[in-house]
């Protein structure tokens, strides 16, 4: 099983990523864009592992009290782009958090530096530039209070992310 565990943004925050997608595909640019449904803030990539179970009871010994988050900014991790959150110490204190439950449970995961953003398009491609430095990010706020272990499979149409369990507060 190929898992992940992610914060899953609410109408709000969906709303705006929804925006920027189309403002995207407006100003030209083509490529695999992120469905709606699969929208998503990875905390964890933990890859392939067999025992999702085993990563839901980890996660039941995740504490944290909500917190706000915003939209804010807009990058690429080379042919990936995405709309930034504002980090904040609230949400580097839950990662810290999350990372240490994992590595307590022997769960193994990608160690990479946390960098909070939501994937918007993949291999992005256009004609004319489309003047990104022009690119209005809406500012959209949610409160974080639960954190979602997900299972990624390849479906005809695409990944299709489905929530196997999930921790709240």
């Amino acid at each position: 099983m190929r898992l992940f565990i992610a914060i899953q943004p609410n109408k709000s925050v969906r709303a705006a990523l929804r925006a920027v997608q189309n403002e995207l595909r407006r100003r030209g640019v083509e490529g695999n864009y992120t469905r709606m449904e699969n929208l998503h803030l990875t905390l964890a990539f933990i890859g392939e592992y067999p025992d999702a179970d085993a990563v839901t009871d980890a996660l039941q010994g995740l504490r944290f009290d909500p917190f706000p988050i915003w939209t804010e900014g807009f990058g690429s991790f080379g042919d990936l782009w995405w709309m930034g959150l504002r980090s904040n110490g609230e949400l580097d204190a839950l990662d810290k958090r999350l990372r240490h439950v994992l590595a307590d449970s022997e769960i193994p995961f990608d160690r990479k530096s946390f960098r909070p953003h939501v994937t918007l398009v993949r291999q992005p491609r256009f004609r004319t530039d489309p003047h990104l430095d022009s690119l209005l990010i809406p500012v959209a706020e949610m409160t974080v209070d639960k954190v979602s272990l997900m299972l990624s499979t390849r479906g005809k149409n695409g990944m299709i992310y489905t929530e196997l369990g999930s921790v709240s507060v």
